[in-house]
């Protein structure tokens, strides 16, 4: 009696697992954001099992599932999502999670990775500790102290450029900034004669017109994330050999109600008059006795036409070691010859 009721049992067992086999039928769709844009990678799995997959290119999943099981489906920076498996095809729409993802940073090309997971050394900032504070016009200043191995070079003139180096100078001649990606978006951290030759030595008539990272607004930066080492910069080329500053903008969020940000920033500044160069008002131009009157200090030219020779100062040079000035002596200066000068023709004193 007790060995044909163990029979029963395994009978009953076998026909229930084939009565559940035999309700198990592909279940499809396609899995969408909130544009109703395809998503790739979407993980799609039958809750309590093992049995699981991910939808293609065109967001599209084939899973087998019985319509008394549940479909989860889950995706970075979306709400996961169970559904019942009742019918042969289900569509989802997955909705943006306004959880904050931990551990989760943007590598290249907009990649998202957990942090732990990486192979190379990352850092991030995020908005707040680039807005907190007094503003200097550019978000480069704002990151001084705030990366480990990252040097900020800063200019003290308004508007001057800042330079991010990492791990410090690789180039002897070359470029050693990291390059700056604005989501996804690569950009030249340099400006015409910027960074480069005489500018660089403070010869000749060059001006530090800025760089590219002053036109970025703090404002509109949601977080930056520093990716360094050859293996974080790959994907962008020989550019980012020095690193890659990451920059992930703002975007809109749908919310109830109107939402009004303002924020304004005044900067001002002082001139430091002990720090100017002093000149002397003693000689005026010239290198010396070295030219044409019986001095050697003047230029014999006849200027007003009287077929007399005058003394003219020598305005080519730009040394200030000509003749001593005199009160006595009248001569043409380099504002005789201008005609939007008030001297324009006038001999004055030596200058």
């Amino acid at each position: 009696m007790k060995l044909k009721f163990n029979g029963f049992l395994v009978l009953l067992v076998v026909l229930m697992a084939q009565f559940t086999f035999a309700q198990e039928r592909a279940v499809s769709g396609v899995v969408s954001d909130n544009a109703g844009l395809p998503l790739p990678g979407v993980s799609v799995l039958v809750k309590g099992t093992k049995s699981g997959t991910q939808t293609d290119f065109d967001g599209k999943y084939s899973i087998k599932a019985s319509s008394s099981q549940v479909l989860i489906f889950s995706y970075i920076g979306m709400s996961t999502q169970e559904i019942k498996a009742s019918s042969s095809t289900i569509n989802v729409k997955m909705v943006s999670s306004a959880v904050e993802l931990e551990g989760v940073v943007v590598t290249a090309l907009g990649i998202k990775r957990e942090k732990k997971s990486l192979g190379y050394a990352t850092q991030e900032i995020k908005a707040a500790d680039l807005t907190a504070g007094a503003g200097s016009g550019n978000f480069l200043n704002e990151l001084s102290g705030k990366i480990a191995g990252v040097q900020i070079r800063r200019n003290n003139n308004f508007g001057g450029s800042t330079n991010i180096v990492s791990r410090g100078i690789k180039n002897l001649t070359g470029n050693n900034q990291m390059l700056i990606v604005v989501d996804g978006l690569p950009i030249n951290n340099s400006t015409v004669n910027s960074n480069t030759g005489p500018q660089t030595t403070g010869r000749g008539t060059t001006y530090d017109y800025g760089n590219t990272a002053m036109d970025i607004n703090p404002d509109d930066i949601e977080n930056i994330n520093v990716l360094k080492g050859a293996a974080a910069s790959a994907l962008y080329g020989y550019q980012a050999g020095n690193g890659v500053v990451m920059i992930t903008t703002k975007k809109g969020k749908a919310k109830k109600g109107m939402g009004i940000t303002v924020s304004s920033e005044f900067i001002s500044g002082s001139i430091d008059k002990s720090t100017f160069v002093k000149y002397q008002t003693k000689y005026g131009a010239g290198y010396g006795p070295y030219y044409e009157d019986p001095s050697g200090l003047f230029l014999y030219r006849d200027i007003n036409g009287d077929g007399i020779d005058d003394l003219v100062v020598p305005t080519s040079e730009d040394a200030s070691y000509g003749a001593a000035f005199d009160p006595n002596k009248l001569v043409y200066n380099w504002n005789a010859f201008t005609p939007y000068s008030d001297s324009y023709g006038k001999a004055h004193l030596p200058s």
